[in-house]
Parts: C-alpha cells; sequence; structure tokens
C-alpha cells in the first residue's frame, strides 16, 4: 500500500483530487468517471461522490492500487 501525504495545511483532501495527485488517474475527467461507475472504494466501501472528503487514515482503491492518506 502507498502513502498519500496530504499538505500540512489541509484537514481533507477531495476524492477526486487525490486521485489525480496521487497518479491513479491522469485527468480530473478520469476520476469522475471513475468515481461515478462505482469503480473507486474508500476504507472498503464503493463511494461514488467525487467530492466525498477524505482525512488522515482513509484509505482509498482503484485499479489494483491502493493508497493511504497521512497528515504526516
Amino acid at each position: 500500500m502507498e502513502i498519500f501525504y496530504m499538505r500540512a495545511s489541509e484537514d481533507y483532501i477531495k476524492l477526486g483530487q487525490a486521485l489525480k495527485a496521487a497518479g491513479l488517474v491522469e485527468s480530473g475527467a478520469e476520476a469522475k468517471q471513475a468515481v461515478q461507475d462505482g469503480s473507486v472504494t474508500v476504507n472498503g466501501e464503493v463511494d461514488t461522490r467525487r467530492g466525498r472528503k477524505l482525512h488522515d487514515g482513509d484509505i482509498v482503491e482503484y485499479d489494483g492500487r491502493q493508497f493511504k492518506l497521512s497528515s504526516r
């Protein structure tokens, strides 16, 4: 599992932004489609809200890859 570090000034990051920033998708449009298709899980559950706020410790999985969010 990979670790994705949020900026120190951030309390959360939105799901679509996190997918792109972690390199799991190449564009915001691809992130939107993946989330709407139900291909993304957050903490083991499918979430179709691209704007879902992710916090320290959340685990995201897409296309066989996982990452955990960390505020450091």
